[in-house]
């Protein structure tokens, strides 16, 4: 997978894109991150991004020439998405429909965003990470980046690690918060680990793990259970065989 980046702070997604599992993959031939810095694309001696608004107002606006010029100059890889509040909403289900793509590019704004005519003439999509303001896309980026590629087959090393995670694909159908996890020592400070999770029975362990996870989505995330259409009649009865709580009225408020 190709994931071109325009931003006038190549360095912050380098640096990120190129260490722990997006280093790996890229290593691997199995994530392809090019950052493409829109400095270069200007011809002034000062490299000029940016400029006053039309009409007033506070801040600075990204020029439509730079980005325009980067655009063109790389071939970047389609769709090409703004990062902005008015986007999509990245979740899980979005991330995995990027992951289906061979390729994709991102453009990060900064100060007060990009020339409207850029949004109208070169974009293909805006993509938001959540309903709160930074000061520029580039961290935006690297979470739609990292959500993505993850979700690549062979990017991490155990296959079945994204679908049984929060909002995965595969305990109990998907859409729940992930069950609790434990390592060595099975004891630490006064507190042991599940004995369930020492009985070697694994089909024990997978109903044990299902039913934690939906006590913890009903505790945490009601919403995600009412989403599910509530709770069946087997989650009911696997909630009542661990003694965990229904939460049938917080699932349904």
């Amino acid at each position: 997978m190709r994931v071109d980046v325009l931003t006038i702070f190549p360095e912050l997604i380098d640096q990120y894109a190129g260490a722990s599992i997006l280093g790996r993959a890229q290593s691997a031939g199995l994530l392809d991150v090019r950052t493409h810095d829109l400095r270069d694309a200007t011809s002034d001696v000062h490299r000029t991004v940016d400029d006053s608004p039309f009409g007033g107002g506070a801040g600075m606006v990204l020029k439509p020439e730079p980005i325009y010029e980067t655009v063109r100059r790389e071939d970047v890889a389609r769709p090409l998405f703004y990062l902005s509040p008015a986007g999509r909403r990245l979740d899980q289900p979005f991330a995995a429909e990027l992951a289906e793509l061979d390729g994709f590019s991102l453009l990060c704004g900064r100060y007060e965003g990009v020339d409207e005519r850029v949004r109208d003439d070169l974009i293909d999509g805006e993509i938001s990470i959540g309903d709160y303001v930074l000061a520029g896309g580039e961290l935006g980026a690297l979470v739609v980046i990292e959500a993505v590629a993850r979700l690549r087959p062979g990017v991490l090393g155990n296959s079945a690690s994204p679908e049984d995670e929060s909002f995965g694909t595969g305990l109990g159908g998907g859409g729940l918060l992930e069950y609790p996890q434990y390592t060595r020592p099975a004891e630490f400070e006064g507190r042991a680990i599940p004995d369930v999770l020492r009985s070697g029975n694994h089909k024990l362990i997978e109903d044990w793990r299902l039913a934690q996870a939906l006590a913890r989505t009903i505790e945490h995330r009601p919403d995600l259970i009412r989403a599910r259409g509530g709770l069946s009649a087997a989650e009911e009865k696997l909630l009542a065989r661990f003694e965990l709580a229904r939460g049938s009225d917080a699932a349904e408020q």
